[in-house]
């Protein structure tokens, strides 16, 4: 075939079959070749196709390849096609080049875990179900890759099961994340009850001819989609399960954070774009969501003390960007952000990884310290990172691409003053919890001894990681720094160009209230943990404020929340029926029945006489009756 793109899925695909009947009989070598090495050679076929497909023209902006019919039955048809267009491109070459790279990470990382070969082999799955997902070119083949990444982030974040507390975290997100995909499944019966199909470009070219702006019908189909990217995506208010995945291994967390799963809702809102672009009230609702939940996840950030937890709500904050994104009809600033966000995010989880590894699976923070010399690879590229995270203005790829949305936000035709703000806060929140993390683990007293150093099979994908998270966000620059617009060129393509409502010449104003709240936020960081920590002590005395850490802490509260109003009620049932109060009840209508039964039984006493003379008598009274009446 001139495009095989069934090898970029099928090779993750074989790695797991090999690992999963074969694993047993490899050496940890040959399982770390098979497992990591399908994953890079589906990278390579991704950046060869993807290169083709770039180069080929702007008349052919999509390859599609049908391998099979899946379903063929009453007038319904679902075929496995793959189908790669500019959108779907940049996803399948996150998933692949940075899923590279994390196997490659945990071939050093997890090198002495008994399970070397269980976890490649998920690890391999969760890749091919992701891929699955965004190449699919119909919503059930998307739904089959959806479903699958859920499967595989059960497994993962409950690899190490013989913590009761890892399995508990796994149920969590397999549970709540059920929520949303329930949700999705109605939302894709009604998108084919009303299209009659459930390919992705037949619906996009029907939907303006089927449906009326904000037609009730559309909302809810959107509504409905929406609720399963929340689920994925750990947003508002489906987002309790995102914290407690850090139970898994920390390329577990990488590959979560960075390259799959919580980033599926922003590719299936973008994906049914147009479906959201009919319902106003839907696309407002994805802005809500995404504002209220970066500021949430960033003020809950600023109290974390394991580090893992700080990134995980750090992911749902710059998620919630991207949602803003959407919301406000920022569709290619969204993707944009997705790109940067994937070379940071798993640049920060992996070289976290390196240090808890190295300092005896420590998570604490506050038990750290002192790490900068001693650990200067590690310090460099976690640096490089954290300034993406922070939207450093001008050096950092995390400016560039949060500066954009900031801007939509404020100038787009979605947008509004009050998300603006929102975002402009939750930029300075990122900062000063950002600048808190790196002053507590590099700076300071040096607290914990190192066991060992990352070998060069963890250093490497760090140093990569950290060339691209500084280089990312120049494929994409401001009106006013040249205009330089590669990746929206590309984006396009496939999603729509976002309408402004305000003139572009005050970009430069928006640009500097950005850069005064990174720094604003790097500033507050530096000067409560890096110079007058003793402040902070002051701060935990005041009953007030401890009162809010707490409960920002808690993640506002919506565990507490849910266990009231949906885990203890449902406790509460299974008591009774573990008390047998419901079998009780039908026990006591058999004992009535019985009862009866033997009541009754005592009028049959087999002689004739008195059965005539009873017909007699009764006989005589109902006469007697209807004499008197």
């Amino acid at each position: 075939m001139d495009n095989p793109l069934w090898l970029i899925p099928a090779l993750p695909l074989a790695g797991f079959l090999i690992l999963v009947f074969g694993g047993s009989h490899l050496s940890k070598k040959m399982i770390a070749a098979v497992g990591a090495g399908s994953i890079c050679l589906s990278a390579l076929i991704t950046i060869m196709i993807g290169t083709k497909l770039l180069s080929a023209g702007p008349d052919v902006g999509t390859y599609s390849q049908t391998l099979w019919t899946w379903i063929d039955v009453a007038g319904f048809n679902a075929k496995i096609t793959l189908t790669l267009d500019a959108l779907s491109l940049v996803f399948v070459f996150v998933i692949t080049f940075i899923g590279a790279l994390i196997h490659i990470y945990s071939a050093g990382f997890m090198e002495g875990d008994k399970d070397y070969s269980r976890f490649f082999a998920c690890m391999n799955l969760f890749v091919f179900s992701m891929l699955v997902l965004v190449l699919a070119d119909n919503l059930l083949l998307m739904y089959l890759g959806w479903e699958g990444v859920g499967l595989c982030s059960y497994l993962l974040i409950g690899f190490w099961y013989e913590n009761p507390a890892n399995g508990y975290a796994a149920r969590k997100a397999f549970t709540i994340t059920r929520i949303g995909d329930t949700a999705m499944a109605i939302g894709l019966f009604m998108v084919f009850y009303q299209s009659g199909t459930l390919v992705v470009a037949d619906i996009t070219a029907k939907a303006p001819e089927l449906w009326q702006q904000n037609e009730t019908v559309v909302i809810v189909i959107a509504l409905l989609l929406l609720a399963g990217g929340v689920g994925k995506s750990a947003q508002l208010p489906l987002q309790t399960w995102l914290p407690d995945a850090m139970a898994g291994p920390s390329p577990v967390s990488a590959l979560i954070h960075a390259a799959t799963m919580v980033t599926a809702g922003v590719y299936l809102i973008a994906r049914m774009h147009v479906i959201f672009e009919l319902s106003v009230v839907a696309q407002s609702v994805v802005a809500i969501i995404g504002a209220a939940t970066l500021l949430i996840a960033g003020f809950t950030a600023l109290t974390q003390y394991d580090i893992k937890r700080v990134l995980a709500y750090s992911t749902m904050s710059q998620i919630g960007y991207m949602f803003l994104a959407l919301g406000v009809g920022a569709w290619t600033a969204a993707v944009f952000h997705f790109l940067v966000h994937a070379f940071f995010k798993a640049l920060l989880f992996l070289a976290a990884g390196a240090i808890i590894e190295s300092l005896h699976h420590e998570h604490n923070m506050f038990r750290m310290g002192g790490l900068k010399d001693k650990m200067p690879v590690v310090f460099w590229t976690f640096l490089i990172g954290a300034a993406s995270l922070a939207a450093v203005p001008l050096i950092s790829s995390g400016f560039y691409s949060k500066d954009q949305i900031l801007w939509y936000a404020w100038a787009g035709v979605g947008g509004n003053p009050l998300l603006w703000a929102v975002a402009l806060l939750g930029a300075l929140i990122t900062a000063a919890y950002t600048t808190r993390m790196m002053i507590l683990t590099f700076w300071g007293e040096y607290k914990t001894h190192i066991g060992h150093y990352p070998g060069k099979r963890m250093i490497i994908p760090l140093i990569v990681l950290a060339f691209f998270s500084l280089v990312a966000g120049f494929v994409e620059l401001p009106h006013n720094f040249g205009h330089f617009t590669l990746f929206s060129d590309l984006m396009h393509k496939v999603l729509p160009e976002t309408i402004l409502r305000t003139n572009v010449s005050s970009e430069w104003m928006f640009q500097l209230l950005a850069a005064l709240a990174t720094f604003g936020g790097i500033f507050l960081g530096y000067f409560y943990y890096g110079q007058q920590p003793q402040r902070i002590e002051n701060l935990r005395q005041n009953e007030m404020l401890a009162g809010l850490r707490r409960f920002w802490f808690s993640g506002w509260g919506f565990d507490q929340l849910y266990d009231v109003i949906l885990v203890k009620p449902f406790v509460f049932i299974t008591r009774i029926n573990k008390a047998d109060v419901v079998d009780k009840l039908y026990t006591g209508i058999v004992s009535v029945t019985d009862a009866l039964y033997r009541l009754l039984s005592r009028t049959q006493s087999g002689s004739l006489r008195w059965y005539i003379m009873g017909m007699v008598i009764g006989a005589i009274v109902i006469l007697g009756i209807q004499m008197m009446l």
